[in-house]
């Protein structure tokens, strides 16, 4: 079986992955950071998604010599000017704790009127092989942010991100339905067929 390195230690985001890859190469194995307990971390040293995602499939491809894909997503609230933006992972101070980020935004935004209260996520998707080829592709979902936080699933700032036309926040879908409508799922649905093809051709 074809691997594939995710660059991510999140088990939520290699599941995500694992799910909508399946659809378009069924026979690549995915594997994640923590299949490599002595990988370095990598520094998101990046101004934009795209090139944090570039800089993580380089590093990690290099480090595994194995094909990798990373992304890099963020919740872009416009009355914020777009933060928390590529700060989204750490906006409260403390790297992915999920409910200090929810509270500081829920503070900043706590007399927005609903019609101010518009963001969209966004998220760049990276892939890069060993003899240098890559791609990225850009996934975007707009939204806006709830009052109070809503539903278990997810992660992030699923729980208080509401997207246009449904009554749910994203922390209240399924997950193989927030695969369908996810910014996330858009990006690599755009680059899933692109994978299977440029790991035919190294071969």
């Amino acid at each position: 079986m074809r691997q594939i390195v995710l660059a991510t230690r999140n088990r939520g985001k290699v599941a995500e992955f694992e799910r909508l890859l399946a659809e378009y190469a069924s026979d690549v194995e995915v594997l994640g950071l923590t299949d490599f307990s002595n990988l370095p971390d990598v520094d998101e040293t990046g101004s934009t998604f795209s090139e944090n995602a570039f800089i993580k499939a380089r590093e990690v491809s290099a480090f595994t010599n194995l094909a990798a894909i990373a992304d890099d997503s963020g919740l872009c609230i416009d009355f914020l000017g777009g933060d928390p933006g590529i700060f989204s992972a750490r906006w409260s101070g403390v790297h992915g704790d999920d409910a200090a980020n929810i509270e500081k935004v829920l503070a900043q935004l706590i007399e927005v009127p609903e019609s101010q209260r518009t963001a969209s996520f966004q998220c760049a998707v990276a892939l890069h092989l060993p003899d240098g080829r890559e791609i990225v592709q850009i996934g975007q979902l707009a939204g806006r942010i709830t009052l109070l936080p809503r539903g278990s699933a997810g992660f992030g700032y699923d729980p208080i991100f509401q997207p246009n036309g449904f009554g749910l926040t994203l922390g209240e879908f399924a997950p193989g339905e927030k695969d369908k409508i996810s910014h996330r799922g858009q990006a690599l649905r755009k680059i899933a067929p692109q994978i299977g093809e440029f790991l035919e051709s190294r071969q």
